[in-house]
């Protein structure tokens, strides 16, 4: 690790370090100006009819909606992607040139079971937490998310379920929907862009802060791992990193 020529935190690759620095933000009130309804419609016109949402009972500084698509033909995939995310917009640097507005979505295979029943089990439900605690990531630690962008689940990081060894993401575009679903136009001055979480192992973040995000996206390409969950699949870095 070294600083930049600001004193940001930079990683070998030259990529920015993103950390929880001293927690996040006081428990505040959700606010931001929604986009509810336009985001149900992007997602149904584009992925399909929307089985079920899930509801926050309890919302900070966002409130979160999860929307259930189901496998189809066409995908044969659960869908869940995020509303709720976008309300606010993110605190992006001028030279960055990355939206300010974004929602997520994960991928799961059609055996995986999505009920609010199902989620009693961790083993079920940690994509779904994963996805919402990446959506509020940003507005809590007062930062940014963004395509090729990492994040541990845990400082530090810590494996998302008994069942995996799996233990953060990188946000990348969506496979398998049709470009028109990355980018939703609310107005001239609001644009929301929807991105993947791609769960990762310890290795392949450390793949990603040595040789930049296209390093890792290449090996998990290579290896065929897509943006569907798998929470077993092989560990693409390990050799790299000589663990085995």
């Amino acid at each position: 690790m070294s600083a930049d020529d600001k004193g940001k935190v930079v990683s070998v690759s030259g990529h920015p370090v993103e950390h929880y620095r001293d927690g996040p933000k006081e428990i505040e009130p959700p606010r931001g100006e929604t986009a509810l309804e336009a985001i149900t419609q992007h997602i149904e016109r584009h992925l399909g009819r929307i089985e079920t949402v899930f509801h926050e009972l309890l919302s900070d500084a966002i409130h979160i909606d999860v929307h259930h698509i189901l496998p189809s033909r066409e995908r044969p995939y659960h869908a869940l992607v995020t509303s709720g995310m976008s309300d606010l917009p993110m605190k992006v640097p001028s030279n960055a040139g990355a939206p300010r507005h974004l929602e997520l979505m994960v991928s799961l295979p059609r055996g995986w079971k999505v009920s609010q029943e199902a989620f009693d089990d961790d083993n079920c439900y940690w994509p779904m937490r994963q996805l919402k605690t990446l959506a509020r990531f940003p507005h809590k630690y007062d930062t940014w998310l963004g395509r090729g962008h990492t994040v541990t689940n845990g400082d530090p990081a810590q494996p998302l379920a008994p069942s995996t060894r799996l233990c953060g993401a990188i946000l990348l575009p969506p496979l398998r929907v049709p470009k028109e679903f990355n980018e939703l136009r609310i107005d001239d001055r609001k644009v929301i862009h929807f991105l993947a979480t791609v769960p990762l192992y310890e290795e392949e973040m450390a793949l990603k802060m040595r040789d930049g995000a296209n390093a890792l996206i290449e090996r998990l390409g290579k290896h065929g791992v897509t943006d569907v969950v798998d929470p077993t699949r092989r560990n693409v870095a390990r050799k790299r990193f000589g663990f085995f």
